[in-house]
């Protein structure tokens, strides 16, 4: 009993940290690019933060074996690497709100990609109805039929690449469970720097001026930075790492439906990002699946 406590107050922790913080973290990208190129920015965020845990875990002496470094650096290549570079890229092109309502579509990938080639396991009622359910808030708010105007041809490349993002982290995250890897901060460290390390080479085939854009940071893309670094990565993404690997698929792609709630209030005080009913009645809606998810999650008793 106690055990199960335990469980189920580590999962709720997990689950709450990550819908808030990384509903956060779109509007920090969206800061630190008005000085620094996407992948620069995402380099910086996940090499510096590998470091900073790669030198803690020398001065504790608990480096992992090569096996569990390749495991964690393979993850890591998927989801820090492939997954939020992509996203930085993106997020240039679209509201932060938006692009986090995009990756709302990850249930869907997840569900889909475990039930083809993982787990097979069906969802419940319950779930389906709130996987439904959260997709309409989706639709929605991003009105992709263009009922009150749409998308224009300059988002249909960074829409498609939020698509492909979503699908790389979704393989990535049921890849972890099946993968050999370290622990705690060690399994953080080589992730990260497995992420920022392919995150600065696309960036030098990709992107210039990488030395004059450092060197000219505002303070406030500095602390935006900062706060990706301690908060996004250290906390969000230890979290979700937790998470993939302790609590069912479904449950954890939760984050995705509300990480847009999150993004579009922090968008609306900090950025004077637009909130209109639409966005409040997509909101309720996403929520909404989100409970229903987790219900259908309860109902089978996998938590």
């Amino acid at each position: 009993m106690n055990f199960f406590n335990s469980y189920k107050s580590n999962l709720f922790l997990n689950l709450i940290l990550v819908y808030i913080i990384w509903g956060s973290t779109y509007m920090g990208v969206k800061i630190g690019l008005n000085d620094l190129s996407p992948l620069l920015l995402t380099g910086l965020r996940f090499f510096i933060g590998g470091v900073i845990l790669f030198v803690l875990i020398l001065f504790l002496k608990k480096l992992p074996t090569l096996e569990e470094a390749k495991g964690s650096m393979l993850i890591g290549l998927l989801l820090t690497g492939f997954g939020t570079s992509s996203l930085a890229y993106a997020i240039q092109f679209l509201p932060s709100g938006l692009v986090a309502l995009l990756v709302a579509l990850l249930p869907i990938w997840m569900f889909l990609l475990d039930f083809l080639f993982f787990s097979k396991t069906k969802p419940s009622i319950l779930s389906g109805s709130g996987m439904l359910i959260g997709l309409a808030g989706v639709l929605f708010l991003f009105n992709p039929f263009g009922l009150n105007g749409g998308i224009n041809s300059t988002q249909i490349s960074p829409i498609f690449i939020v698509f492909f993002s979503s699908l790389i982290w979704a393989f990535g995250s049921l890849m972890s469970t099946k993968t050999k890897q370290a622990k705690g901060i060690a399994g953080l460290s080589f992730q990260m720097l497995a992420g920022g390390t392919f995150a600065f080479l696309a960036s030098m085939f990709l992107e210039s001026n990488q030395i004059e854009e450092i060197q000219t940071m505002s303070s406030s893309t500095i602390l935006s930075l900062t706060y990706l670094i301690l908060i996004g990565s250290f906390i969000g993404y230890s979290a979700y790492i937790w998470l993939i690997n302790n609590a069912p698929p479904i449950l954890t792609s939760t984050y995705a439906f509300v990480n847009p709630v999150v993004a579009i209030i922090v968008g609306f005080y900090i950025a004077n990002e637009v909130l209109d009913s639409s966005s409040i009645i997509a909101s309720g809606l996403i929520l909404l699946g989100v409970i229903f998810m987790t219900l259908g999650r309860r109902k089978k008793g996998e938590f």
